[in-house]
């Protein structure tokens, strides 16, 4: 004899089913969240991704229109050289705290006619605006190479604007992104320099000066003036002028500017005669059995 009855038999089976039924409702609702959650995994990392590769692209395209390195390129000497037809000789960019490379010497019968300049120096004025056509004419017959080393030794003389370092940040620009068009914004400095004590030109100014000299790469090269973003290359480069040996000479460091060398020969006479200058160089040429030789007068 039992102690139940057939309902209670049944209500048991019931009871089960149900039972049943909420476990299996239970263990579909913990796979449904299981599920999003999966998916959200899923999509998150796939925004991740996303996110990534379009940070990498932009990091890509930033790199793309930043400077090469603490230093410009086609400065690797500190300083830009200037070759046949006002064509800048090219090379790497200065790491940081990597030592200048001088210039590999030139061809036999080639003179090497390299200067030590601040863009508020009015001697180095007087040197540039005397010289620059003659210079311009042994370039062009390939009887000369020009080198600049744009230095900031002037600082103090324009009124807190810090025009030697901006001047030379600004060459350095050029010399980075349109190095072709160096020459004329380095004559386009001394034809419009400024007066000693005074501000300096503005940077706007400096903009200007490298749209007139037909430079490329316009908006790059204002924003690399703006930001100064060779400002740590121009102290260290001019730290190294004033305290070591200059390569290809006796001297045994820039000691004021202009500094003008010719084959590693100072130059020391008028800064306001094209004609001593021009003897200078054919006393050099002519020491250095040089092929050929510049014409000793200013091209007309």
């Amino acid at each position: 004899m039992t102690n139940g009855r057939p309902e209670d038999s049944r209500q048991s089976k019931n009871q089960r089913r149900e039972a049943a039924r909420e476990k299996a409702k239970v263990l579909r609702e913990e796979q449904r969240k299981k599920d999003l959650r999966n998916r959200w995994i899923l999509f998150s990392g796939i925004g991740v991704v996303v996110v990534a590769i379009i940070v990498c692209v932009v990091l890509i395209v930033a790199s793309s229109v930043k400077t090469a390195g603490p230093g410009p390129l086609n400065m690797a000497s500190d300083g830009i050289k200037i070759t046949t037809g006002n064509v800048a000789v090219t090379t790497p960019a200065l790491a940081a705290g990597e030592q200048p490379t001088p210039s590999a010497a030139n061809p036999t019968g080639v003179l090497d006619i390299r200067v030590y300049i601040d863009y508020m120096c009015p001697y180095c004025g007087q040197f540039e605006t005397t010289n620059t056509e003659q210079i311009s004419k042994w370039l062009t017959q390939g009887a000369a190479t020009y080198e600049v080393h744009p230095l900031s030794l002037l600082d103090r003389s324009s009124l807190g604007t810090k025009y030697s370092t901006r001047a030379a940040n600004a060459a350095a620009c050029v010399a980075n992104y349109s190095p072709n068009n160096f020459f004329d914004f380095n004559s386009l400095l001394f034809t419009n320099q400024p007066a000693e004590n005074t501000s300096g030109l503005t940077d706007a100014q400096l903009q200007d000066y490298v749209k007139q000299s037909g430079a490329g790469s316009t908006d790059t090269i204002n924003s690399c003036i703006t930001n100064q973003d060779f400002k740590g290359w121009v102290a260290d480069s001019t730290t190294r002028a004033t305290t070591e040996p200059l390569p290809g000479s006796t001297l045994a460091k820039v000691t004021g500017t202009p500094t003008v060398l010719v084959d590693g020969q100072q130059y020391q006479g008028s800064l306001t005669d094209a004609n001593a200058f021009a003897n200078f160089v054919l006393q050099v040429s002519g020491q250095s059995s040089s092929s050929a030789t510049p014409t000793p007068t200013p091209a007309s």
